[in-house]
């Protein structure tokens, strides 16, 4: 056993692979070029959705994660992907600019809420009556739940 671990450390010495491989930099002015790729082609997209008057959130889901993966692989490119905070400056752009209306709170529609709400106060007061044939039922008397 210690014969193997022997012959393992001196191949691995021998041929190199012990030496440690040396992440380069983040290069600033690649990530900033892969950016503005990746932010010129969601604008383009973006500039159809009227952003301006309403929230656009559900309808542009796929060109919001078109445009993560894009940045995803321009930081893993300029080797900038443990620099997350530049990722992060760049979507709180985007979200300062096209999603501004979509933290305003809007209740749901009436029926929706009303769907909602019924079942359990329905439940609420039906169980009572419903039990109550099983709590006043007798040991010697047939019951027969009002049959």
């Amino acid at each position: 056993m210690l014969l193997t671990a022997y012959l393992l450390a001196l191949i691995f010495i021998w041929t190199g692979m012990a030496a440690t491989f040396v992440v380069p930099p983040c290069d600033h002015h690649m990530f900033d070029s892969g950016v503005q790729n990746c932010l010129s082609d969601f604008n383009k997209s973006m500039e159809t959705t009227g952003y301006q008057h309403m929230c656009p959130w559900p309808t542009v889901k796929r060109i919001y994660n078109e445009l993560n993966i894009c940045m995803d692989s321009s930081a893993r490119v300029s080797w900038c992907k443990g620099y997350r905070h530049l990722v992060d400056t760049v979507f709180l752009e985007v979200h300062e600019m096209y999603f501004n209306l979509c933290g305003q709170v809007h209740d749901p529609p009436l029926f929706i809420l009303i769907m909602l709400i019924a079942p359990p106060i329905i439940t609420t007061l039906f169980l009572p009556i419903l039990c109550v044939g099983i709590t006043t039922c007798e040991t010697k008397m047939a019951c027969t739940f009002g049959f």
